[in-house]
């Protein structure tokens, strides 16, 4: 909008409010964030302390990648780990989209959104292992955040089943590391 300022000023007087998030996978464009109309506002959100989730599919995540390096002060939360085809294995566009996006200190990575990214939401624990060892790597346990996607997540899991999957793989993390993961590392993102 022209007038985001005005608009991000009002809006930010709620102090509910902490981030901004756009439905970027539901553009064609795959350089959708790369509009100048798109980065025009984002620019404008770390005046208001507002953070910003991408919720992009893979195809999208190398505009992330110039998106986070374009805004280094501007606080990014990668969400449902970029929302890659679990049943398919690991693709290795998806993984070197994920180191480069994990370089910037100032995006973090939503473990979330797994069960829904399988092929008719058959799967297994040890099918998301691999993707959890990857934004682990990229992002290390001060990043990473653990997110339900509840109730969407109910398509593909319980809600037990969801955090089960994420407890049973940080469980080799220690105390403090999987606390951060379970709930600190949100808190410090979006300033709870």
């Amino acid at each position: 909008a022209d007038d985001v300022d005005k608009r991000l000023a009002h809006f930010s007087q709620d102090k509910k409010l902490k981030g901004i998030r756009h439905i970027v996978q539901e553009e064609p464009d795959p350089e959708f964030m790369l509009r100048k109309d798109f980065q025009n506002g984002i620019g404008h959100l770390a005046q208001f302390g507002l953070t910003y989730d991408i919720l992009v599919y893979p195809n999208q995540l190398a505009a992330a990648v110039l998106l986070a390096r374009a805004f280094p002060d501007q606080k990014f939360m990668l969400d449902h780990i970029a929302k890659p085809r679990i049943s398919e294995g690991l693709d290795n566009q998806w993984v070197h989209h994920i180191k480069e996006l994990g370089l910037n200190p100032n995006v973090s990575c939503k473990v979330s959104g797994m069960v829904t990214e399988t092929k008719n939401f058959k799967w297994r624990q040890e099918d998301f292992s691999p993707f959890m060892e990857v934004v682990l790597d990229a992002f290390g346990w001060q990043r990473l955040l653990y997110g339900s996607d509840w109730p969407v997540c109910l398509l593909g899991g319980s809600y037990k089943e969801v955090i089960t999957i994420v407890r049973d793989y940080i469980s080799k993390l220690s105390d403090h590391e999987r606390a951060g993961i379970m709930g600190q590392n949100a808190v410090n993102f979006y300033s709870l």
